[in-house]
């Protein structure tokens, strides 16, 4: 590498990076927040909400990698054009395409990745995620049992607890009531209680220090009432239903298993139909960046005597609409309304031709800049809407 591409390099990946960065910490806050409140909610451990952010991250950095490449080339021959230094470069007869060799390489390099991301990880990560949802729910994660609520095992105990301290180890002000399969009900009050393995991982005991059990049974004319000093009280934890196997949910499918499904014509025409849609989604995102370096320089580089910033704000509404053509053709591909392969690829040819007129106007026409008119546009609606700011009228009138 040369000192011309070090010192791209290095322009492009402070912003690459602080975009990730910035992006990532972002939305995972925004999630954060909702996770603690549904963990919180179902009773589960604090520790579980770390695993599902973990789990949430591939999502995000398959829609962050493409946003943090297209901002770091941008922003890169940004700085070189308000600079003047690509006016030198260009004066010594270096080209655009030789210029673009670096944003290449991280292209390619992010693309690799993305591709991993996107056809392996992030199919796995959502299906943990899911499971972990899953789990939550159904209590198999340990949820722990409310303080002054009454909390159901299973379908025939009930138990209330007032009080407890050294993390769930003493616990006082107990109240438990059992139903057997027989119609009898044994219902105890006790002062503390304190929860016991046994060898049997499917039961533990619950062991009752200084209380009152009541026994009641169709048998008894009069219930039973007993003291005791303690009691072991055994107690059958529920069975959990198993989460379900991967791959119902095409989102929790990797590449290759997608490309199977779709084209086994053993499978319905729907199942083929969304799996391909599914499929041609993921590569067309990956494919599309590598047009990013071309519209990264047309977008980067404003006219003449003009330092608007007016490319960077087209550049994420151009990736995000394009993005949500995507994902609306995908779901028009997985009804079977438009064959998969040209709901994804026609836009994907659309946005490439326009992709490539900018770069042409850009680097092959004489003074040419495909966003010059929009920047006039822009900068006349500035002006017109800023003559009318209070601010401006309080300088025109003081002049």
């Amino acid at each position: 590498m040369t000192a011309l591409d070090r010192y791209m390099a290095r322009l492009i990946a402070i912003p690459l990076i602080s975009t990730l960065l910035i992006s990532a910490m972002l939305l995972v806050l925004d999630r954060m927040l909702r996770l603690f409140d549904f963990v919180a909610s179902e009773g589960g451990p604090v520790s579980v909400v770390w695993q599902m952010l973990a789990n949430l991250l591939p999502e995000y950095l398959g829609l962050g990698i493409p946003i943090g490449l297209m901002l770091g080339i941008l922003l890169a021959f940004r700085r070189l054009a308000t600079t003047s230094e690509l006016d030198v470069l260009r004066a010594v007869g270096m080209s655009y395409g030789r210029m673009l060799r670096v944003p290449f390489m991280y292209a390619i390099a992010l693309a690799a990745l993305n591709l991993a991301i996107v056809g392996y990880i992030q199919p796995l990560a959502r299906y943990n995620y899911e499971g972990l949802r899953f789990e939550l729910r159904t209590g198999a994660l340990g949820a722990s049992i409310k303080v002054g609520e009454f909390t159901n095992l299973g379908d025939r105990m009930t138990l209330r607890i007032e009080e407890s301290k050294n993390e769930g180890r003493d616990l006082s002000g107990i109240f438990v009531s059992a139903r057997a399969p027989g119609g009898d009900i044994v219902s105890a009050t006790a002062e503390k209680g304190q929860f016991l393995r046994t060898d049997d991982p499917d039961v533990i005991i619950f062991r009752l220090t200084k209380g009152t059990l009541i026994h009641q049974s169709p048998k008894f004319d009069v219930p039973r009432v007993l003291t005791f000093d303690a009691h072991d009280l055994p107690i059958d934890l529920p069975k959990f239903e198993q989460f379900r196997q991967r791959g119902e949910n095409k989102l929790e499918l990797t590449l290759p298993q997608l490309a199977k499904i779709g084209s086994d014509p053993q499978v319905s025409e729907q199942e083929r139909d969304s799996s391909r849609s599914t499929f041609h989604f993921r590569v067309v995102e990956v494919a599309t960046m590598l047009l990013l370096p071309f519209l990264a320089l047309a977008l980067g580089v404003p006219p003449k005597r003009s330092t608007s910033a007016l490319g960077v704000f087209l550049s994420i509404v151009m990736i995000v609409t394009y993005h949500k053509i995507n994902e609306y053709a995908q779901s028009i591909g997985s009804l079977g309304r438009i064959d998969p392969l040209i709901a994804l690829w026609g836009p994907f040819l659309i946005f490439a031709a326009l992709v490539f007129w900018m770069y042409y106007t850009l680097a092959f026409v004489p003074g040419g800049q495909p966003i010059g008119a929009l920047e006039k546009f822009f900068a006349k609606a500035w002006k017109s809407v800023a003559k009318y700011l209070p601010g401006r009228r309080k300088r025109k009138a003081a002049a």
